[in-house]
This record gives C-alpha cells, structure tokens and sequence, in this order.
C-alpha cells in the first residue's frame, strides 16, 4: 500500500506533465502565429480555452504537495501561484488578439518560462516520487 506522500507525487507528476504538455501547445501555437500561419482571432480561440485549465493545474498539484506536508516543493511553487493570481485579479489571463503582436514577446517569454519551471518540477516531482516508493519497501 503506498502512502499519501507517494500518491501525492504520483498525482503532482501526472498533473505537472498535463501543464508542461500545454505550454508546449502554447509555444507551437504563438510559433505558427508569428510566422502567419494561424491569425490571431483563432489562435486567442485556441489558447484562451487552455488558460483556466493550466492554473488549475498547477493550483491542484501545489494542493496536493501542501496536503502532503511538502514545504519546500510549495515555497517553490508560490511564485507562479502568485503570477496567476496576479493575472486574473488583473483580468490580464486571457489573450486579446487585438493586442497580441504588441505582446507577443512578453508571452512568448513568460511560456518559456513556465515550459522550463514545468520540466525542473517535472524531474524533482519524478526523483521524489521514486525515493518515496523505494523508502517504503
């Protein structure tokens, strides 16, 4: 039987990997609107769907870490949790295809971003995850 520690991990991984898959859509997709591939009405279409769906999943994985009493893996999870926060109290979460090329940049910079926090998590989740199960043998 595997502990709530390991479940936790198990789950933070899960979700971590759902978030990094998303910001990968979310680079390709502001790549193929940069080279006018995709007009920017359909590509705000496309991502705004995804942008509620992504704090919710990293807000779920930081839950699970918390109910785990897992400090530090939360201490480094606050200040994106805090971006977000920051974002729709700003109602600046959603993207506006009129103000898209001027913010391009920035966007495309806060994905990178986010895709890099996502794949450090993503292997600190996953070497914690296996030193969990391996202590419980």
């Amino acid at each position: 039987m595997i502990s709530f520690g390991s479940f936790s991990y198990i789950a933070s991984l899960m979700l971590n990997g759902a978030n990094m898959l998303m910001q990968i859509y979310f680079i390709i997709m502001f790549s193929d609107l940069e080279m006018d591939y995709i007009n920017p009405i359909d590509l705000c279409n496309k991502l705004n769907q995804y942008i509620i769906p992504e704090i919710l999943t990293h807000t779920g994985m930081t839950l699970l870490l918390l109910l785990a009493g897992k400090w530090v893996l939360v201490l480094f999870n606050l200040p994106l949790i805090v971006f977000h926060v920051n974002q729709i109290i700003h109602k600046t979460h959603v993207l506006d295809a009129t103000e898209i090329f001027r913010q391009l940049g920035r966007h495309k910079r806060v994905t990178f971003i986010k895709a890099l926090f996502a794949l450090v998590m993503f292997f600190t989740l996953l070497y914690c995850m296996v030193t969990s199960l391996v202590q419980e043998q």
